[in-house]
């Protein structure tokens, strides 16, 4: 990667446009993954841009303890990391490479068809030269002392192996982005447009078909035989028919469920109210009330009829309704441009109060993210003091800390001084091999 057939080289290009794709995705969770023999997580997955820029800028081959070029590794890595963020986030795992793999292509070939089973989206940025170019070696000061050589003593030429890119893309099912292209980063960004995130929708509502017919013909043709044995149980009989049929009655799907069934969610929605006006299941009535104004589209409707179920005792029952409150207000936030922000803070704090009550539910973290991220950054302070008094004016206070689904800032700041740790033992031992050895052998990555 330090073969300079693109300006300034291979690696630095590829560390540009990374960067570049990260200022352009902001609020998207982004990792770093080195890889050269083996593979390295540099920075896990992150909303802090900052700290996998700052990994990024100190890229270097010296870093990698084994040398060569390992697709195979990266690809099970990256495809073990992403797993990890839940099916309702789209994953997609962006590759900086030329495409020479020093590991046997068949190994790279399943593992891009492994991530392509885990549901990643694969991306190849193809660096270098399909004509190849030598790689320079220089001194501390930057000056050129010769080109790399192999253990026979061969001026090593590296080459983009498109053959081995397009395998790979097509075991992956993945979509390589050319090195000619002048902005690399621009294409990137344009695949990642096409996954268009929204909210992530969950309605739940219980269409409850009758089948108590069934026990109550089997107890039904029991008794009716019993009493014909023994005629003093017959009113016993009766009085337990009449209740099976109360029963059976309160088993049928209500009106509010059938039309919903048939696809009619603003009757259904009608129909809801109504039962939640008679019903003393008023709760679960207004929880479908909502759910079915919201599919309707009929946010309005939907926010009061869930704002009463909101209110529910039942833990699971406010859940709901509280992550389907923050969803009609997420989704009334993206059509209201001029109430947008209060909108988007009413939906994070409802969606705030659904995790409480579900800390493990992926969506409702999904979009509690997304309305952290749809809000507009806050305005620039003025340090300095204004009118009457003195020179200047007091330090405003430091920022916060941002509480969002991703890590905090002082959590980042541990991850990676404890890999500014690993780091240095790394080039320390790397700098003691290089002494006591020769230099020979091949690291690209």
């Amino acid at each position: 990667m330090l073969a300079e057939d693109t300006r300034p080289n291979r690696l630095q290009r590829a560390v540009r446009e990374a960067r570049r794709l990260l200022e352009d995705s902001p609020g998207d969770r982004a990792g770093l993954i080195a890889f050269a023999g083996r593979s390295y997580i540099l920075a896990p997955l992150t909303v802090d841009g900052g700290a996998v820029r700052l990994n990024l800028d100190a890229l270097d081959p010296d870093l990698a303890s084994e040398g060569g070029t390992s697709l195979a590794s990266v690809l099970s890595h990256g495809a073990a990391l992403l797993r990890g963020t839940g099916e309702v986030s789209d994953r997609v795992l962006i590759i900086f490479t030329d495409g020479e793999t020093h590991d046997s292509l068949p190994d790279a070939v399943a593992a891009a068809r492994a991530v392509k089973d885990a549901g990643v989206r694969l991306v190849l940025v193809a660096e270098g030269t399909a004509a190849g170019a030598r790689i320079p070696v220089r001194d501390s000061a930057g000056a050129m002392v010769e080109y790399k050589r192999d253990e026979t003593g061969e001026i090593i030429v590296t080459r983009r192996r498109d053959d081995i890119l397009s395998r790979i893309a097509e075991a992956g099912d993945g979509t390589i982005v050319a090195a000619d292209l002048p902005d690399q980063a621009a294409a990137v960004r344009d695949l990642l447009a096409s996954l268009k995130r929204s909210p992530s929708a969950e309605t739940r509502t219980s269409d409850l078909v009758s089948r108590a017919w069934i026990p109550l013909l089997a107890a039904t043709l029991l008794l009716l035989a019993y009493t014909l044995t023994r005629r003093g149980t017959a009113l016993v009989t009766i009085a337990l028919m009449a209740l099976g049929a109360a029963s059976a009655r309160a088993q049928r799907p209500t009106e509010g469920e059938r039309a919903l069934a048939r696809g009619e969610a603003t009757r259904a929605a009608t129909a809801f109210l109504d039962e939640a006006r008679s019903s003393s299941a008023r709760d679960t009535a207004f929880y479908n009330a909502g759910t079915a104004a919201l599919r309707a589209g009929r946010v309005d409707v939907a926010k009061g009829a869930l704002t009463e179920a909101a209110k529910s005792v039942d833990p699971g029952l406010r859940y709901r309704a509280l992550y389907n409150l923050g969803l009609a207000e997420l989704v009334e936030a993206r059509a209201d441009s001029a109430h947008r922000e209060a909108l988007l803070g009413e939906a994070g704090e409802h969606l705030r109060q659904a995790l409480m009550l579900e800390p493990a539910s992926e969506r409702a973290k999904w979009n509690l993210e997304l309305a952290e991220r749809l809000k507009p950054p806050p305005p620039p302070k003025n340090a300095g003091g204004g009118g009457g008094g003195g020179g200047g004016g007091s330090t405003p206070p430091p920022p916060a800390e941002a509480q969002s689904a991703g890590l905090s800032r002082s959590q980042a700041e541990q991850i990676l001084n404890s890999m500014e740790r690993q780091e240095r033992d790394t080039r320390a031992d790397q700098q003691r091999r290089m002494q006591a050895a020769s230099t020979g052998g091949v690291k690209d990555w």
